[in-house]
């Protein structure tokens, strides 16, 4: 059987790349700071692998074909977007089919890869908390854009599945989970049922497949010319109670807000909270909440959380 040393939660962001901190009193630095320590808890910690929960930006994943919750099996590849890390990942592939098995048998029917691409929403958090090295990873990709969005409450079941099915896997050893996902940030609509959303963005949203490449070229530009607004909303009040949730209240507070609730206090890109939601179950421990940061420039209130239980 394996053994689940913990979670670590961690927002992402592109800035963390773009738009580097100086030092501590710049944005970011602090939460940077405190992610650098983290890291080399985890070297001690010498995890065997880790399974990384996070979402994709229509890098990957678009809506000829959209997938609630993605497995990758056996090749990864990190797409380079916004200067995270591009090229092959180490895909731990008999423990990535072992809680593939598990998940289906507890009735969650999710898509499966056997060459996935992952964009920052799931690097860049492998990359900051593994500090570079190459521990073998689990890639499990959440939809947090527009639907087909999982609930809440069956983001929640899916990490309890997440964590059994972990638990009875054999060989793998010591598996650390990281929940990849940013905190409250108001970001364009991705629903391409809005009306109000630019015909060329509807199109990419839905045949970028087509040259996922052009497509990212196309948009970075526009993405990049959001970062550095100090004046961009952030809901860092809202973020400190989501966080103090996850170490003592509970997510059944946070599940009641539905999709609506949540999307009013933490804007669209809030969904991605379901990341944190999933590694939170899969661990069934209190999230120690070790640094939180707003950070308009970045676009986004920047949380980090972890808890170890090492035997």
């Amino acid at each position: 059987m394996s053994e689940i040393l913990g979670l670590v939660g961690m927002s992402h962001s592109p800035f963390a790349t773009l738009l580097p901190p100086d030092g501590l009193e710049q944005p970011g630095g602090r939460f940077l700071a405190e992610a650098a320590q983290l890291s080399q808890a985890v070297a001690q910690l010498a995890p065997d692998a880790v399974v990384v929960i996070g979402p994709d930006h229509f890098h990957a994943n678009f809506y000829d074909a959209m997938p609630p919750f993605l497995i990758g099996v056996e090749h990864a590849v990190g797409f380079g977007d916004f200067g995270s890390r591009s090229g092959p990942l180490p895909v731990a592939g008999e423990l990535a089919w072992s809680v593939y098995d598990g998940l289906t048998s507890a009735g969650f029917d999710l898509s499966l890869s056997y060459a996935l691409t992952v964009d920052h929403g799931l690097v860049q958090s492998y990359e900051m908390v593994c500090g570079g090295t190459e521990i073998p990873i689990v890639p499990l990709v959440v939809n947090t854009a527009a639907p087909p969005l999982p609930s809440m409450e069956r983001c929640i079941d899916f990490g309890r599945a997440l964590g059994d099915a972990l638990c009875g896997s054999g060989g793998a050893g010591r598996v650390l989970v990281i929940a990849s996902g940013g905190l409250s940030h108001w970001l364009p609509s991705n629903d391409p049922r809005d009306p109000a959303m630019a015909e060329d963005r509807r199109h990419s949203v839905i045949h970028g497949r087509e040259d996922a490449r052009a497509f990212a070229a196309a948009r970075e530009p526009r993405v990049r010319a959001m970062g550095g607004d100090p004046h961009a909303h952030v809901n860092s009040a809202w973020d400190r109670w989501f966080l103090k949730q996850l170490g003592t209240g509970g997510t059944e507070p946070i599940a009641a807000l539905g999709d609506a609730g949540l999307e009013e206090q933490a804007g669209s890109g809030g969904h991605e909270i379901r990341t944190w939601l999933i590694g939170h179950a899969a661990v069934q421990a209190p999230l120690v909440w070790t640094a939180y940061e707003p950070v308009p420039e970045w676009i986004t209130g920047m949380g980090l959380g972890a808890t170890f239980e090492v035997h």
